[in-house]
């Protein structure tokens, strides 16, 4: 079940080796940032790191604490520090990390990992921008060496107070430690990861000019076990923070999955790979972690660096608990400042610049979704931005496509191409007697009011019989059937004739379902175009004395 194998064992050890250097530094900034503190930030990165390695789908994936589930999770904590009823219960947030892990483990199980690749690309874009947003912001404060208020409009309220008050001693060890970050070079960054040596250098320097505020006293050894605490009063905060760490993770995951598949050539289990997650996440809210997802920094530097294998993430975090237990009394002269420079280098790392360097060249509605989700991911919450992105971007896709369906009505030339000898015949004959709606595609409820709208036009116009051709109709939806039944309602009403043909078992199901096929006539349904043709060609003989001789001119229109 596991598939381990130690054929790559020299490069699985030397990736998760290195990967857990890189990882070090960042757990503790990401622990820090979350408000749960340094050392649940290493116990996520031990737990989550582990077991989404054991049970996850993508090989070569290294997990652990991340920018957005970091942001998550601090908003948790201020929730619940300020909730009147809850009194800042430390257990409600663990809770709350184990819920997620197990939203984790049910979407794994039904197979809706699937489906979360379906978010567009600006949206996930524009919220992955925002979290980045949201980190560099939330460590204005903590570069001025004052303490980080837990919200972003806090944050930026706060700032003009926390620059008059700043401490220029950790100003200046945080934008050290940023500039060494960004500008370590690569040739040295294969024996000492960028952000580690920000870290040792920024902490060194902190021990000789001093006045910058420290970590403090930071706990080591084996953590606690934290069971699982729900209140009536907490339940919703608890259960809304769970599903969104857990849709978050998720989609986090996921996208490194893929990021670790275009290096390795392999191809991940994206349902596996949630249910390893989960896993991850329920037992690092059980022992104390702060909550993980697959990390891409930390994934791609494993693979560069040998790892192939799930042994790899796991060799990460068993060093990260060899770390843990000994190293405590050391991280403890950690500056804030410090911390905060390297997350604000991961700040800078998690924005897309790269789409946004070249959004211009796109569509411009992309763009603009993509600055709606961002607006919405800094000053509103996760949840609200990837609803309305996906909404959003839904209804324009709908619109996009409907617009071509109706587009092509005025491609009446088009159906000539596959007519037979006999329907172009019967066409000639007709003239604009005759109408034909040639749908290609599924009908959607995009379309179905402007159909309705056209298709009455027609029929208050010359036409005596109208063909709706369903043989390139897979199936329609409620809207589309009802669009059916008023075309149906019109023709009836203005005495004209309506034929179908071509529908499949699926449309005539629905039709039939929802009724619309009432002021159908089951004598006007044909499995072919041409036997509709010929049967509108005599409908037109039967009523044509009625109305004005036509012009010799045919109306097809194609949807």
């Amino acid at each position: 079940m596991f598939n381990l194998t130690t054929r790559h064992l020299r490069g699985d050890l030397f990736g998760g080796i290195t990967a857990g250097v890189v990882a070090l530094p960042l757990a503790l900034a990401m622990g820090v940032a979350s408000g749960l503190g340094p050392i649940a930030g290493l116990y996520g990165a031990i737990f989550v790191g582990f077991f989404a390695a054991l049970f996850g789908g993508t090989e070569s994936q290294v997990s652990g604490p991340t920018g957005p589930m970091t942001v998550v999770v601090a908003g948790v904590v201020a929730s619940i520090a300020i909730h009147p009823d809850l009194s800042g219960n430390i257990e409600l947030i663990f809770t709350t990390i184990i819920l997620a892990g197990v939203f984790q483990i049910l979407f794994g199980v039904f197979k809706l990992g699937d489906y979360i690749s379906l978010v567009p690309y600006p949206v996930i874009s524009g919220f992955m921008s925002g979290i980045g947003g949201i980190i560099i912001i939330l460590q204005i404060s903590p570069l001025l060496g004052q303490v980080a208020p837990a919200g972003t409009l806090d944050a930026l309220m706060y700032a003009p107070t926390a620059l008059g008050n700043m401490n220029i001693t950790a100003l200046v060890l945080g934008l050290l430690t940023l500039f060494i970050a960004i500008k370590w070079p690569a040739r040295l960054a294969r024996f000492v990861p960028g952000p580690l040596a920000a870290l040792i250098i920024g902490t060194i320097i902190s021990l000789f000019i001093g006045s910058a505020p420290i970590l403090g006293a930071i706990p080591s050894g084996l953590p606690e076990l934290h069971l699982p605490v729900l209140t009536q009063a907490s339940f919703l905060i608890v259960i809304e923070a769970a599903l969104v760490l857990a849709v978050l993770g998720s989609i986090d995951s996921l996208l490194t999955s893929l990021v670790a598949d275009n290096m390795t050539r392999t191809r991940h289990q994206s349902n596996r790979e949630l249910i390893g997650q989960g896993i991850g996440n329920a037992v690092a809210g059980l022992f104390g972690g702060a909550p993980g997802a697959g990390a891409t920094m930390r994934t791609v530097i494993n693979i560069k660096t040998g790892g192939k294998t799930r042994i790899s993430g796991m060799v990460h975090a068993i060093l990260l608990l060899a770390v843990v237990l000994g190293m405590g009394p050391l991280a403890s002269y950690i500056p804030h400042a410090v911390l905060a420079g390297i997350l604000v280098k991961v700040g800078l790392d998690i924005i897309d610049w790269s789409y946004i360097k070249n959004s211009h060249r796109g569509p411009r509605w992309d763009l603009l979704l993509m600055i709606i989700v961002v607006a919405l991911t800094i000053f509103v919450d996760l949840m609200t931005a990837v609803a309305a992105g996906v909404v959003l971007a839904s209804l324009a896709f709908v619109k996009q496509v409907a617009n071509q369906q109706m587009e092509r009505l005025k491609e009446s030339h088009l159906i000539r191409h596959t007519a037979t000898p006999r329907e172009l015949e019967i066409m000639d004959e007709a003239g604009e007697s005759l109408t034909i709606f040639d749908f290609s595609g599924p009908l959607s409820f995009g379309a179905a009011a402007d159909l309705g709208h056209h298709a009455r036009a027609q029929l208050q116009g010359s036409t005596l019989a109208m063909v709706l051709d369903f043989n390139r109709v897979p199936f329609l939806d409620v809207s589309a059937a009802l669009a059916v039944e008023t075309i149906a309602k019109d023709a009836e009403h203005s005495n004209r004739r309506l034929y179908l043909c071509g529908m499949n078992q699926e449309v005539r199901q629905v039709l039939s379902a929802l009724e619309a096929d009432e002021h159908l006539h089951d004598a006007h349904h044909f499995n072919t175009r041409e036997q509709a043709l010929e049967a509108a060609i005599q409908g037109i003989k039967e009523i044509q004395p009625a109305h004005s001789q036509t012009k010799n001119h045919l109306s097809v229109d194609l949807i």
